[in-house]
């Protein structure tokens, strides 16, 4: 069968049985609404197509949008939808968003099989990507180095954006695995078993309430990730790893055992920037449990090397290196050898298993106690596990046990490289604002220096002139306040942390709003109160964590290049990178650099700061790492992350990535194990063709700096264009009224506040995350594409369409840049937003829907001219198809919603209406994932 005929048919399946469903258990009249409302609303649509149309390519008129009829031709869907009562809402709500969950994973089932249709080829992305390095002839020790250093870091955020419960997501795991199974299914009992198997998974999704009870505690977030990792630990991650030594030996080169290319980071605990749960004995407490999780994770894992290793040396020999460890191991866990000597003593390999898995049960009850480390007896660094299979890895290598060395041994090797003791390193992030006022404080008790008043210039001299000298700041010279007290105190939790857990679980420290150097300083100056940096150390200077500059607005972005080079030349602060191996991390934020100053602009900025921060790291002999902090929408930096990571600017991809995984993306990407293996290789394969391939620039050498000319005026035009915008008068109430944002809130998708400290009103303070879920709701993706098309008109108009035209064609940045837009294109519907603005926005604000549709069709005619297409994703006729599928059963949801949005505000102040709220929240979980976007 044809794989989009299967897919079809997949989609009419679960459809007919969440109808079953909601006949048996609500009734016939129940389905009879559903299947009512869907049919009018296509009928209404079509009507309205005539008029003011409701298609992707149709629903934008010219003229005075507000004044037309909004709501579609008169009849009787719209009157329908108003005369719902609200139990009937909420009902009827579900019923779309449950189609949507079904249809979400029918569609990542159909995604892991056309994988598996290419894998079956033996055309891997990882296979492709050693091909290509193969056929460039490179220098076998530059090959060999970079990958032996090379690392691939995921980071799950603390702040998700995630709609779907984790009560949901495992059912929804287990329709895959049935709709994966039963196409192989050979027999009439096997397939009748998979029906019921079926019908049963989608009664319990309709019977298991979406929306949460409470909001999200840090700890819910600790389990998600738990759970999303576990996945990984025990699915993706193994093959993946196996088949990157294979693709790799194709090349010559050999990983240094129990290296990985691959590492999982969490800002899980550590995040708390904005964020009043995040308290420093949350942060301990955090990351003793994702310690934890991994120790149990390995246990499992060292319980099937016993079962598995039972050579006997009544067969075999072992290597001396194996005889004298077994001999400490002995002499360290007597009451170990005790009980297993008898069982085990022919059996070397099993004792020796035996003993790691009892240090690793002592360390899980040391770190339970708080206690000390006592080598021998328990691990502290991930490294003495490595060493311990090490030892048992060159004894079956060298003693007649190669397969199962390469094997088992090897298989736990590289999950310890990957995941380490710890599952996951944890960042932490704060404010700059936050380091400053703690050092204010304590300098105004010093009496020595104004330093609340000082500007950024005069403060790095302060700051540098402490770290020059040994005295101790914090210590002893009167109390602080309880914000900077918990402040200085969440580092001497990290330090507390690396003492009890290990140095692999915190690496890194983010300072937030980084906008000099002596925001960073300042981070350091109190990391050194803490004994988490040593200048002086008798063995040279000691930093056990890196200290990361987050840039995260335009002004920044185009700065980071000067912050840099002066943060570097501070010689106290060089001295640390160099103790830490000459290495400086730089983190570049996506979501708020385009809230302040749109998608143009925020995208050119942040490719040019990678630029010059990669020639001022390199003039200062440091390596840049760079960490991009991307959201799951196109608005907040999303998109496929393979096309993203080998559209980077050259030599920026030099070994290392990290990026942040948001929201939907999590689930999306890796709630299924194919489908995790998959979004796993993809980005991992562009890393390594990015680090190896992508060291010089792609552009033709004539045409650099004429399309680097053109990009900034683009950009220039574009952010003109997005700034008049968020600047018109009332547009923060037109936001609050046209979108669901203010009762975000409710849905508890996260632990974080969704305002940063300050004005609840203002949009400066709205976090990124809330600006593009509201906008998107109401379909008009603001963050996605405004500003586009006044940029790329603005340029077409000064004589600049060939050129763009090439640029499209040859640049890689370029082109991911337009296909990103053209998908939010796609996703916008303008005639779906009038309803939105005619009902809900107060009728003088009503006129700014005028200025998005005339951007929106600038923007549209634009990327078509550019792409050659006559409608958005001609080129991805699948794709568009399915947009338009999931179009027709959106539209009843966007209805309700705006009609409950009414009922909701129309109570009277103070009072609640506790269903209707829920129905509310159902249309924003039902939407989100319609759309498969949140924030």
């Amino acid at each position: 069968m044809d794989p989009h005929e299967k897919l079809r048919r997949d989609v009419r399946e679960l459809s007919t049985l969440l109808g079953q469903i909601l006949e048996e258990h609500e009734g016939p009249e129940m389905l009879a609404l559903v299947e009512l409302v869907r049919s009018l609303s296509r009928v209404d649509q079509s009507d309205s197509n005539a008029g003011e149309g409701w298609t992707v390519a149709g629903n934008h008129q010219e003229g005075d949008v507000v004044e037309s009829d909004a709501g579609g031709s008169p009849g009787r869907f719209p009157d329908l939808i108003s005369a719902l009562p609200t139990d009937k809402a909420v009902q009827l709500a579900r019923a779309f968003a449950t189609y949507f969950q079904l249809a979400n994973v029918a569609e990542q089932v159909h995604r892991t099989a056309q994988l598996h249709s290419v894998q079956d080829d033996g055309q891997t992305w990882l296979r492709s990507a050693c091909d290509r390095i193969a056929e460039r002839d490179l220098d076998p020790e530059f090959v060999a180095e970079t990958m032996g250093r090379l690392q691939y870091r995921p980071v799950f955020t603390a702040h998700p954006t995630e709609s779907a419960r984790r009560s949901t997501l495992a059912k929804v795991v287990e329709v895959a695995e049935v709709l994966k199974r039963r196409d192989g299914s050979t027999s009439a009992r096997e397939r009748a078993r998979d029906q019921r198997t079926l019908r049963e998974l989608v009664e319990l999704l309709w019977q298991t309430d979406e929306i949460r009870d409470s909001k999200l505690r840090v700890e819910d977030e600790a389990s998600n990730v738990e759970y999303y990792l576990g996945q990984l630990y025990r699915g993706a991650v193994p093959g993946l790893l196996e088949d990157l030594d294979d693709e790799l030996a194709r090349l010559n080169v050999e990983l240094e055992f129990g290296h990985s290319a691959l590492r999982f980071g969490t800002w899980v605990g550590g995040d708390r920037d904005g964020n009043p749960n995040v308290t420093p004995e949350v942060t301990l407490t955090t990351a003793k449990g994702l310690t934890d999780y991994g120790l149990r994770q390995l246990i499992l894992r060292v319980d099937r090397a016993i079962q598995m290793l039972s050579q006997s040396t009544r067969i075999v020999e072992i290597s001396d290196e194996l005889a004298a460890s077994l001999l400490v191991d002995r002499e360290q866990l007597p009451e170990l050898y005790g009980r297993f000597a008898g069982l085990n003593a022919a059996e070397p390999y099993r004792l020796k298993s035996s003993f790691i898995r009892e240090r690793l049960i002592n360390t899980r009850e040391r770190i339970r106690r708080g206690s000390g480390h006592q080598p021998g007896r328990d691990y502290l660094e991930s490294d003495e596990l490595l060493a311990d299979l090490r030892v048992m890895f060159d004894s079956l290598n060298t003693h007649g046990g190669p397969c199962a060395a390469r094997g088992e041994v090897a298989r736990l090797a590289r999950l310890v490289g990957t995941f380490g003791l710890s599952v996951a390193v944890m960042d932490v992030r704060e404010h700059s604002r936050k380091h400053h006022e703690a050092l204010a404080q304590r300098y105004e008790q010093l009496g020595e220096t104004p330093y609340g008043s000082l500007d950024p210039a005069q403060r790095l001299q302060v700051l540098t002139a402490e770290l020059s000298g040994r005295r101790p700041l914090i210590s002893g010279h009167g109390v602080l306040s309880k914000d900077a007290a918990q402040t200085v105190e969440t580092f001497r939790v990290i330090k507390h942390v690396i003492e009890l857990l290990g140095t692999g679980v915190i690496e890194s420290y983010i300072i937030s709003m980084t906008h000099d150097a002596d925001d960073v300083l300042a981070a350091v100056v109190l990391a050194r109160e803490a004994g988490l940096v040593d200048l002086y150390a008798a063995d040279g200077p000691i930093a056990q964590i890196g200290f990361v500059p987050l840039l995260e607005t335009g002004t920044e972005l185009k700065r980071g290049g000067e912050i840099l080079d002066e943060l570097l030349s501070q010689a106290p602060y060089r001295a640390l990178v160099a103790a830490r191996g000459d290495v400086q991390e730089v983190m570049l934020g996506y979501s708020d650099s385009n809230k302040d100053a749109g998608i143009t602009a925020a995208q050119w900025q942040i490719h040019r700061a990678q630029q010059v921060l990669r020639d001022v790291a390199n003039k200062h002999g440091v390596r840049l790492r760079l960490f991009h902090g991307r959201g799951g929408t196109v608005g907040r930096g999303g998109g496929p992350s393979g096309e993203a990571i080998l559209a980077q600017p050259h030599g920026t991809v030099d070994g290392f990535l990290k990026l942040t995984e948001q929201g939907e993306v999590i689930s999306d990407k890796y709630a299924l194990p194919d489908l995790g293996r998959e979004n796993l290789e993809v980005a991992l394969a562009a890393v390594i063709e990015s680090s190896l391939l992508r060291t010089e620039s792609r552009r033709p050498p004539h045409a650099i700096g004429r399309w680097t000319a053109l990009m900034d005026e683009v950009a220039t035009s574009a952010e003109v264009a997005y700034r008049s915008f968020v600047s018109t008068p009332g547009i923060a109430e037109y936001f609050a009224t046209s979108t669901p944002v203010a009762e975000l809130g409710d849905l508890n998708l996260g632990s974080r506040p969704s305002h940063r400290p300050g004005a609840q009103a203002e949009l400066g303070s709205l976090r990124a995350i809330p600006w593009v879920f509201g906008w998107t709701q109401s379909r008009q993706i603001i963050p996605g594409w405004f500003g586009v098309g006044t940029g790329l008109s603005t340029a077409i108009e000064s004589g600049h369409a060939d050129e763009l035209h090439a640029m499209y064609e040859s640049w890689p940045f370029f082109r991911t840049f337009i296909s990103n837009v053209e998908m939010t294109l796609a996703k916008t519907d303008l005639g779906i937003t009038r309803d939105y603005v005619s009902q809900l926005v107060p009728r003088s604000l009503q006129p700014i829907l005028n200025l998005i549709v005339a951007e929106f069709e600038l923007a549209r005619a634009a990327v078509l001219a550019l792409t050659g297409e006559d409608e958005l994703l001609d080129s991805r006729p699948v794709l568009q198809q399915t947009l338009q599928t999931r179009h027709d059963y959106l539209r009843p949801i966007h209805a309700l919603q705006v009609e409950l949005l009414k009922r909701q505000r129309a109570l009277p102040e103070g009072s609640d209406d506790p269903e209707l709220r829920r129905a509310l929240l159902i249309t924003i979980n039902g939407i989100a994932g319609g759309l498969r976007n949140t924030g």
